[in-house]
């Protein structure tokens, strides 16, 4: 066992679900205060001493996102030249994940920048769920664990959703496929394919469905929700295409723009995101949202990480 113990801090963009993780843990957050001057500089004290100790600091890429990362990096260095031992980022949903390639000309890899600030700010570790693009980790020079939701997602569908032997797991786009097969595999069940195609970012045109799911229940699973334009347009296929019911499982419940109205006009039976995003408010205006906790996961991988255990055990299981 480690001589030194965890110390537990958390930024302001979801206290609630790093109360949550320490809690698991049976630790109080530790002390530190981050505020904004007028001039709209973020200030960062550190309230108690962290010399030699095993930091993580909670942080989502989240609502005022720029914002939140710059805390982030201020409290990564204010605990590193605290004498801090190991300063660990975990970050539930990592800030502009999205923007990992460059896929026209003179377009920046977003994600390699904040890989890049991460790292020069002091951080020794990052763990992080479901990464848009698995290769992000590979734009660390610092170990990178990025935890699955899948487990979480297998156990919704097995206790939620009824005849689960009987649903087909659909990927609303081809990026997703990989996912969505495995899903599909592990509970044993059929999957489908959606093809869709863009006029512009956030807006899709036509979707072509690859499978049939005429009289059965189909789950789509996504990592990222945004303004929900592509499951609302999904399950209006699956619908036109004959299944009885259309749930979505996404990890990153962003619920940006007019995502809220979205999926209630839509036919969607259920949007189910997990909390590494808060969207408590977004709740009270959808009915439809449903949250899968991923608390225990991290606080188990803090745990993990901090005894030098392996943190693989998480792919495969969901934490109580």
């Amino acid at each position: 066992m480690p001589s030194n113990s965890i110390k537990i801090f958390a930024g302001n963009s979801h206290v609630a679900f790093a109360v949550a993780v320490a809690r698991k843990l049976g630790l109080e957050l530790a002390k530190c205060v981050v505020l904004k001057y007028s001039n709209q500089e973020t200030s960062v004290t550190i309230g108690e001493s962290v010399r030699d100790e095993d930091v993580f600091i909670i942080q989502s890429g989240c609502d005022q996102i720029n914002d939140h990362l710059m805390e982030l990096l201020i409290m990564i260095n204010a605990c590193k030249t605290a004498s801090a031992r190991r300063v660990t980022a975990v970050i539930p949903c990592f800030p502009y994940a999205r923007a990992d390639k460059k896929d026209k000309s003179r377009a920046p890899i977003t994600a390699k920048l904040v890989a890049n600030m991460l790292t020069v700010a002091g951080a020794t570790h990052v763990i992080t769920m479901d990464l848009h693009a698995s290769q992000i980790q590979g734009f660390f020079n610092i170990p990178v664990d990025n935890l699955y939701a899948e487990p979480c997602t297998l156990k919704y569908i097995r206790e939620n959703i009824e005849h689960p032997d009987a649903v087909i797991i659909v990927s609303p786009d081809a990026g997703g496929a990989k996912r969505a097969t495995a899903i599909a595999d592990k509970l044993d069940v059929d999957f489908a394919l959606i093809h869709k195609e863009r006029k512009r970012a956030n807006e899709v045109s036509r979707m072509v469905l690859v499978g049939d799911v005429k009289g059965r229940p189909c789950v789509l699973v996504d990592d990222m929700a945004d303004t929900c334009g592509t499951l609302g347009l999904a399950a209006k296929t699956l619908m036109d295409n004959g299944a009885t019911a259309v749930y979505a499982i996404v990890t990153h419940g962003v619920l940006s723009g007019k995502a809220i109205s979205v999926i209630n006009d839509s036919m969607l039976t259920k949007v189910v995101v997990t909390n590494t995003i808060p969207h408590e408010d977004k709740k009270l205006l959808c009915p439809k949202i449903d949250t899968i906790d991923v608390a225990p996961m991290f606080a188990e991988a803090i745990r993990r990480t901090h005894n030098g255990e392996s943190v693989s055990w998480l792919f495969e299981r969901a934490p109580e």
